[in-house]
């Protein structure tokens, strides 16, 4: 197993972003005025597995391992995403509840989530541009642990339960977290990363089958 990990870090590359804010998943521009990856990562041939929408911040994790990337992306193999959420108004305990057990958004019942509201802001640097300010309404924070990755799904859970998303940071992907990174930076995977990465898709297969 070590020599073929050693060999896929040789061979592959594998790298985590933190993507700011209005920076599009993608390394084609497909207008002047898009900010891409291709700004930022220096990289050649590597891809997102999954996305950030170009209005979310957070992790981001590329490779050209295509193999990997489907069995990431791939819904059979759904794998923990953590997001810092900042909301309008402060959500109750009725909304925390059905955003846990799960909602309808677009003719789907979203996943049983991990959500939590927390009791400070966490420590982000400052978005640009800022969110918009509403003197007279609240905001929180909420954070949120999903299994799934549907569209613009975190957006619209909050919203269908009354709470809309004004800030979406995602801070962690299984094991992967950003840790060191600052806004606008890549780093390469340590071998204990990427050992770790190589056995998630394998040790989620085992657990579902165990439960049907």
């Amino acid at each position: 197993m070590e020599r073929i990990l050693k060999f896929m870090a040789n061979y592959y590359k594998y790298i985590i972003f933190y993507k700011p804010y209005g920076v599009l998943s993608q390394f084609t521009q497909e207008s002047p005025k898009h900010i891409t990856l291709k700004d930022y990562i220096q990289v050649a041939d590597v891809y997102p597995v999954g996305r950030l929408d170009w209005d979310s911040e957070g992790l981001l994790l590329l490779t050209n391992n295509g193999k990997l990337q489907h069995r990431l992306a791939h819904p059979r193999f759904g794998h923990q995403r953590t997001y810092l959420v900042q909301v309008e108004r402060i959500p109750d305990i009725d909304a925390i509840n059905k955003l846990q057990n799960g909602v309808e958004i677009q003719n789907y019942r979203t996943q049983p989530a991990q959500v939590r509201l927390l009791s400070a802001e966490p420590q982000l640097p400052e978005r640009n541009p800022p969110i918009r300010f509403r003197k007279n309404i609240p905001t929180a924070w909420l954070e949120m642990t999903l299994t799934e990755g549907k569209n613009r799904q975190v957006r619209r859970m909050t919203a269908a339960v009354g709470f809309p998303t004004l800030r979406l940071v995602r801070v962690s992907i299984a094991h992967l977290n950003l840790n060191g990174l600052q806004l606008g930076q890549w780093r390469d995977l340590t071998p204990c990363e990427l050992r770790l990465l190589h056995k998630l898709p394998n040790d989620y297969r085992r657990v579902s089958s165990a439960r049907t």
